[in-house]
């Protein structure tokens, strides 16, 4: 390490010091494995892709699971150490770091993923942003639910700069809704939506079978939690517009474009089940709520393929969207309550596995059909919509997610909304 290189880094060392990735380490000595660790001039071919990992990230154990709990209190006392020492730095957010950058900030970004376990000590301190801290910096990204580019956007750089304390308060807060969830029954079988994750994990015999990118409320639509019965799979379903989105959406539509009802293929029922000409209504008021906004099948409806329905007061359901392009939104909360799946197919699948006559080959003839048809599961499956915005899979992973309806209690949690 150069002079100037050891000064830029002592400057904040021994605020920012804090227990290693591999288990509790004091203060003192990450400062004395920090300094000691070997310039990347120095570097041998011991130092291999590992050095740069500090467990896997990825896990089929389900987040609603007692093992969660317990990595999750683990995970607690790391980062309270962590904390009590001082935290970790900031790191500048005003370049653009990735591969083949040089650039004193990425001293700062290595003590800042080291602290935090995604960078080995043994990968030495240099300005160099290379293979190492790429890989470093995906894990840490992985672990946040961010794209794993290797590069320090926004929302990276939002995310590594939420400071230690903080994170401590957030992983405390969800501990209590871990234990909450975990201490009823969930079912051999079952299916959780988890809210911030925007993703669906699928789960048999304590296992992760299926994993699905989600699109779930946005702040002023919240998805709610709950706890249900998958009873029902709708192919080729009518939508049925909410009044909610009929008064908020499709009205103020009305007003811009009287087509836009037939555009969508979207007819208005009277009470008694006629159809009633757009024409004849005045949109200026209100009174169009006094009718049902009922949607075709087909490419266009807003359920696409399939719909997932099981009871509750919330009148929340899981579907397919013609939308697929937004599954790849970093932000995934556009929906006005209920969850949109992604390769919905796959987990329509899993659910119908146990009912007679309804494998993949007749759900796809039966798409194809474009005809309305309603299966009742031989066998519903409980299904639970969670807030969880914190927990650890185990093997040194701990993963936050944006608080996207702030209720952790930290206004720099809400990462989507500040952006």
């Amino acid at each position: 390490m150069t002079g100037t290189s050891r000064r830029i880094f002592m400057r904040g060392v021994a605020a920012s010091a804090a227990a290693a990735f591999a288990g509790p380490v004091s203060a003192q000595n990450l400062v004395d494995t920090i300094i000691g660790s070997p310039g990347r001039s120095s570097w041998g071919d011991q130092f291999d892709a590992q050095v740069s990992s500090g467990g896997r990230v990825a896990s089929t154990r389900p987040t609603l699971h007692p093992d969660t709990v317990h990595f999750l209190n683990q995970a607690i006392a790391d980062y309270s150490r962590i904390a009590s020492s001082g935290g970790w730095p900031t790191v500048p957010a005003t370049k653009k770091l990735q591969l083949g950058v040089v650039d004193p900030d990425v001293e700062l970004l290595r003590r800042r993923l080291m602290i935090s376990g995604d960078l080995s000590t043994r990968a030495g301190m240099s300005p160099a942003f290379d293979s190492y801290v790429d890989a470093a910096l995906k894990r840490f990204q992985a672990r946040h639910g961010l794209p794993t580019d290797g590069v320090t956007g926004q929302y990276t750089y939002s995310a590594l700069n939420v400071s230690a304390p903080v994170r401590l308060q957030q992983l405390e807060t969800n501990l209590a809704r871990l234990r909450e969830g975990t201490g009823r029954s969930l079912g051999q079988r079952f299916v959780m939506v988890n809210i911030p994750a925007a993703e669906i994990e699928a789960v048999e015999n304590s296992r992760v079978v299926l994993r699905h990118t989600a699109i779930v409320g946005k702040v002023d639509r919240q998805t709610p939690i709950l706890s249900s019965n998958i009873n029902e799979i709708i192919l080729n379903p009518y939508w049925n517009a909410p009044v909610s989105i009929v008064r908020r959406d499709i009205i103020p539509l009305m007003r811009e474009n009287p087509n836009y009802l037939a555009d969508n293929n979207i007819r208005l029922i009277a009470p008694d089940g006629s159809e009633v000409d757009p024409m004849t209504v005045d949109w200026s008021t209100d009174e169009a709520t006094r009718y049902r906004f009922r949607q075709d099948p087909g490419e266009i409806n807003a359920m696409a393929s399939v719909k997932i329905n099981f009871p509750n007061q919330h009148a929340v359901y899981m579907h397919d969207t013609p939308q697929k392009q937004l599954f790849r939104d970093q932000e995934r909360f556009h929906s006005s309550g209920c969850v949109r799946v992604q390769n919905v197919r796959d987990l329509v699948t899993w659910l119908l596995r146990d009912t007679p006559d309804w494998g993949r080959r007749q759900i796809e003839t039966t798409i194809q059909s474009a005809e309305d048809v309603h299966i009742s599961l031989a066998d519903a499956v409980p299904v639970h919509f969670v807030y969880i915005s914190a927990w650890s899979s185990g093997d040194g992973a701990v993963h936050f997610r944006d608080d996207i309806y702030g209720r952790d209690g930290a206004s720099e949690l809400q990462i989507s909304t500040a952006l």
